[in-house]
């Protein structure tokens, strides 16, 4: 007697994917790169020149901001930063050729009192005539620049010590010739000086130093003349 054999399931046909659907299924493959004409030397030329001239533009606009960084916007001279830049220089060429040099460090009389009276205005009409002065006063090699608030400092080259304090006198006698009429009253302003020397041992740091405590000493006399 034969044993019954159990029917075996359909084996599932597999289908054949279409062309289409091979497709979609494959991966990508990326797209070669297109490739860029090459440009003609007139072209080549051209971009070049455009370039160098966006270069010069961005250059002279940068040298325009440094230069403005260094300057004060009311006076128009260097300001503290860049004063101190130009008093580094100068050092470094005094020790490097044993030249010689005088630092006047020059502090405003009296400013706070006109501000407070007269408005801030007055104090700049006051600060800008100051500046004329000492500008009248040195060469063109010399250097004025402003501190900060109504405090100023001279660089001025090849002075002797006796020099350079003969110049910080005739600059405070020169503003204190300064009169101003504010609202119908005449006031004046004054200036204290203060000097140090810049020899081939000079440094930037300690120059200042030296020229404000001589300026504070000298405002004091000052005081006590008057």
């Amino acid at each position: 007697m034969k044993k019954k054999t159990k029917p075996t399931a359909p084996v599932p046909v597999k289908r054949r994917k279409t062309v289409a659907a091979a497709r979609k299924a494959a991966p990508k493959r990326a797209r070669p790169a297109k490739t860029l004409a090459a440009a003609s030397p007139d072209d080549a030329k051209r971009t070049v020149r455009r370039l160098r001239a966006q270069l010069a533009k961005a250059q002279a606009r940068i040298e325009e901001l440094q230069a403005s960084a260094d300057i004060d916007f009311l006076l128009d001279i260097p300001n503290r930063r860049g004063f101190e830049r130009e008093l580094h220089r100068s050092i470094a060429y005094i020790k490097r050729y044993q030249a010689c040099g005088a630092l006047i460090v020059l502090d405003v009389d009296r400013l706070k009192p006109i501000n407070d009276a007269f408005g801030h205005a007055a104090g700049d009409q006051v600060l800008k005539a100051i500046v004329a002065v000492l500008l009248r006063q040195i060469r063109s090699s010399d250097v004025v620049g402003r501190l900060g608030g109504d405090e100023f400092a001279l660089l001025l080259w090849n002075l002797s010590e006796t020099d350079a304090r003969a110049k910080a006198a005739a600059l405070e006698q020169a503003i204190d010739q300064l009169a101003f009429t504010f609202r119908g009253r005449t006031v004046t302003a004054g200036a204290s000086a203060g000097v140090a020397i810049l020899g081939p041992h000079a440094e930037a740091g300690r120059a200042l130093e030296q020229a404000d405590s001589a300026m504070y000493v000298r405002k004091a006399q000052r005081r006590h003349e008057v």
